[in-house]
């Protein structure tokens, strides 16, 4: 019996003690599993380092990490306006939106009027993120999310005009990267608009894979200002390159080599960046692409041996070499607010205009938005537009905290592109044969035409999706994952083993603690998580489910990388599944933040409701899509025993829900306005936008009237008034004394804002042309 014991001891202790003594647990364990991980390390370029250690990691780390702490989201400040900034919203942003006409735009002019870009260059909206210190705005992220949203309802020339200058360029490099002279000099004229800035970054070899890009730079000596000085001769060629037709200020990226040894022993210097004045000798700007309509200045711009000196480089000579890093820490800012905030300004003019149309239009002497058929559409664009917005804001939000975080710069950029593509392809449907004719009256083919824009642009979402959001998260996010890769690659073996030891133990047991938590909310339908915030009682509901969600998505994501490893990079749906879980709860996450820090307004739970569920429909969807294709059968089934014992949790929206949501879009009040605060409402009813918002209206006061005149008609009073069209009847109606002078007055103006709103714009057989007009457009060959 004691020799057994002993055994017992020995087979059980021996195992404890190696795995607690931190000694003898790197001596026989951790080397030999550092020697393993080393050598199945896939190779990575310093490209792809730089590309993951960017950024900060934000929320979407507590996601990942499977408990998310929704005390730390509550207590995550609601962005609000500065009283500088609100003034600027209430007065110049107005104004400027005003003295837009969009179809002058894209029809006549094929840019903004001149006095539109005086207008924007003088009140500092090109300088909206440059510190008063230096004349600019010194506008928080959120202001200018806010006014990059607002103009987007209006025209895409005038916002991407303005959002391109306070995106990712030589304003942000130059606060981050410049030296003391280059900001002194270029800031006070970019934020006054003395200059134009663009930068120009993708190049016809290198679009998504913009790391390879192959414009080069050859450091040299050549004459500068009279002097023979110490430079680099560049050659380019770049496309899709925003504002380059008009900037007076180019930025330029490429890879600098220095083959004479003129800076120091390397001959591959790395990617740069540069300033380059647009008169600077060789440099070649002025034409222009034509993306689809939109009328924003874009186009290519080339150099050949363009001799340029050291000084050139933003941060001066220091920073050669710094480019792609300078551009990957940036990239957060630029990529969370641009294309976020014109894509939600997009919906936010679709839910506003399209919600009002569908209570104007009728068919069968009903609005075409009670019929179910139209009802489930606008529910989809009130729905997705309030999460949109909600990410919007809250991104914005953390950037002002100081976050940079290029995850979630990546599942904005893509999931907000494509819920506006769903949001403006349903208001399309809503609208019908007025939205397929173009004309002054059409105020949303413009953005039907422009959607794929903002899918294509700052990283095609096929890209972003698939690689980018998991591919970076899963590193990026992940508590140990990017220490574990750190300690591997370490020059000092020893110092490496330590930092090994600590990470891939404490990974060990995350995965058990995940694996374990996951199961337990699993089983229980985690309805025994407690939320540690105070969250309104009818949304609690959420965050539990939320909970379950990270927990299983976080055992999935370490089953996926122990199992697949450097294969995971290659299986893109495997990944951009388990990136659209990551962001589904991201997307959630916000939604939920947005109705608490809005005071939860209970009028607009449906909302809340419609959106959260749809999402976690979605996000589960894409679980199950995980399980039903790992490639690892054993792995998968035991991933479905942990996450999914019960099988499917999540339910779409109701019917009845999308029929409340529906309803707000068509009904005025606190939610329709809370919806669409961003969207630039016209004083004139001659414009296509005020006069739906003024036969809507009208519309709504006339619903009692038109009531009675159907009762009139149903009693016979008509009797001998021909009734041609529906239009007839109020004149019968009041022919027969069943109306008053005013009732018949408002019934009339009603009819005469109806008929502009339903109008459809026609054009003479040439739409004007007489004379054909010479090709803008230049083939390959010339």
């Amino acid at each position: 019996m004691g020799v057994a014991l002993l055994v017992l001891a020995i087979v059980i202790g021996v195992p404890i003690v190696v795995l607690v003594v931190p000694a003898l647990r790197r001596a026989i364990l951790s080397r030999p599993l550092l020697k393993v991980f080393r050598r199945v390390l896939p190779q990575m370029s310093d490209t792809e380092r730089d590309a993951l250690e960017a950024g900060t990691v934000w929320w979407e780390g507590e996601l990942f990490r499977g408990n998310p702490q929704w005390g730390t989201l509550a207590a995550y400040p609601r962005p609000v306006l500065t009283a500088r900034e609100q003034a600027f919203m209430d007065r110049e942003v107005e104004i400027v939106c005003a003295m837009v006409d969009d179809w002058d735009v894209t029809q006549h002019r094929f840019d903004l009027p001149e006095n539109v870009w005086t207008y924007l260059k003088q009140n500092g909206f090109l300088g909206m993120i440059i510190p008063e210190s230096h004349g600019g705005l010194g506008f928080s992220a959120f202001a200018h999310s806010q006014v990059v949203t607002k103009l987007s309802t209006r025209s895409s020339a005038l916002s991407v005009s303005v959002m391109v200058p306070n995106s990712l360029g030589p304003a942000e490099l130059l606060l981050h990267y410049g030296t003391d002279a280059q900001k002194a000099h270029y800031l006070p004229r970019l934020a006054r608009g003395d200059d134009v800035p663009a930068f120009a970054l993708t190049s016809p070899w290198a679009g998504s894979d913009a790391a390879a890009i192959p414009d080069r730079g050859v450091v040299c000596r050549g004459m500068w200002q009279g002097q023979d000085v110490l430079g680099m001769r560049v050659s380019w060629d770049k496309r899709y390159i925003t504002l380059a037709p008009v900037c007076t200020l180019l930025g330029l990226a490429f890879r600098l080599y220095d083959p004479d040894h003129l800076l120091g022993e390397i001959d591959d210097i790395g990617i740069t960046c540069a300033l380059v004045p647009h008169d600077h000798p060789g440099v070649e700007t002025g034409r222009r692409h034509f993306p689809l309509n939109a009328m924003f200045m874009n186009g290519p711009t080339h150099g050949r041996d363009v001799f340029m000196p050291l000084d050139f480089i933003i941060g001066g000579p220091a920073r050669a070499g710094h480019g792609w890093r300078m551009l990957m820490e940036c990239l957060a800012a630029g990529r969370s607010i641009s294309l976020p905030s014109s894509n939600t300004g997009m919906c936010v003019l679709t839910a506003r205009a399209v919600g009002a149309y569908a209570r104007v239009r009728t068919q069968f002497r009903l609005p075409v938005g009670k019929f179910e058929g139209v009802e489930e559409a606008l529910t989809r664009i009130a729905g997705h537009t309030y999460m949109m917005d909600a990410a919007r804001v809250m991104t914005a939000g953390g950037l002002d905290q100081g976050a940079k975080p290029s995850v979630v710069s990546a599942i904005v950029k893509y999931h907000i592109t494509e819920r506006a593509r769903q949001v403006v392809n349903d208001g399309m449907d809503v609208i019908g044969g007025k939205g397929i004719c173009l004309g002054p009256a059409n105020f949303l083919g413009r953005a039907y035409q422009q959607l794929p824009i903002g899918i294509t642009v700052e990283g095609a979402n096929i890209l972003t999706r698939s690689l980018i959001i998991f591919g970076q998260g899963a590193i990026r996010c992940h508590p140990y994952v990017l220490k574990e890769m750190q300690a591997a690659r370490d020059a000092d073996h020893e110092r490496g083993l330590i930092a090994f030891d600590d990470a891939f133990w404490s990974h060990v047991r995350f995965i058990f603690g995940n694996a374990g938590r996951a199961f337990g909310r699993a089983v229980t339908g985690a309805r025994l998580v407690t939320v540690a915030a105070d969250v309104d009682p009818g949304m609690k509901r959420y965050y539990q489910q939320l909970s379950r969600m990270s927990a299983g998505f976080a055992v999935a994501a370490d089953v996926a990388m122990l199992v697949l490893g450097g294969e995971l990079k290659r299986r893109e749906k495997l990944s951009a599944r388990l990136g659209d879980v990551l962001s589904q709860m991201y997307l959630i996450s916000c939604t939920l933040k947005r109705f608490e820090d809005e005071g939860r307004q209970q009028a607009d739970a449906a909302l809340v409701h419609w959106s959260v569920q749809d999402a976690l429909m979605r996000a589960q969807t894409a679980f199950e899509g995980v399980l039903a294709n790992f490639p690892n059968r054993l792995a998968a089934g035991m991933l479905r025993l942990i996450a999914l014992p019960g099988g499917a949790f999540a339910a779409p929206p109701s019917d009845a829900l999308g029929h409340d949501v529906a309803r707000q879009l068509m009904t005025p009040g606190g939610t329709r306005d809370r919806l669409t605060a961003t969207c630039f409402l016209p004083d004139s009813d001659r414009d296509p936008v005020g006069a739906i918002e003024a036969a809507f209206l009208a519309a709504i006061a006339c619903e009692p009237l038109d009531a009675k005149v159907r009762a009139i008609e149903k009693r016979g009073e008509m009797a001998g008034s021909p009734l041609n069209n529906v239009r007839d009847a109020t004149q019968a109606a009041y022919a027969a004394g069943g109306l008053t002078e005013d009732e018949y007055a408002q019934l009339k103006n009603r009819d005469i804002l109806r008929d502009r709103v339903i109008a459809v714009d026609d054009f003479p057989f040439d739409y004007g042309r007489a004379i054909a007009e010479e090709p803008l457009a230049r083939t390959a060959n010339g």
